[in-house]
């Protein structure tokens, strides 16, 4: 059987999240959750330029993390319909 891994994320995004219709929050935070058994599933990509981060959509909006055998840490979240959620992230990182 495997383990979870614990979730962590930036300060900043529970604010992100916050920012978020409740349906569409609903959405982002199964799809977050999901990461915790499968930090890989078949729609995340890789970020280009950022080695060991990745990218998962969930309707909407986008959300961009990082994984190892312990944990997964969401580094951002945003639309996915403009760069606001990449400039965040790069900020961050």
């Amino acid at each position: 059987m495997s383990r979870l891994r614990v979730l962590d994320f930036h300060s900043q995004v529970p604010k992100d999240l916050d920012a978020i219709e409740k349906k569409q929050y609903k959405q982002v935070m199964g799809k977050i959750v999901d990461l915790m058994k499968n930090p890989r599933p078949n729609d995340s990509k890789h970020l280009a330029g950022y080695p060991g981060y990745f990218r998962v959509d969930s309707g909407e909006y986008r959300a961009c993390y990082w994984f190892d055998d312990l944990k997964v840490f969401i580094d951002s979240v945003g639309p996915r319909n403009d760069d606001d959620v990449f400039n965040t992230f790069r900020r961050r990182s």
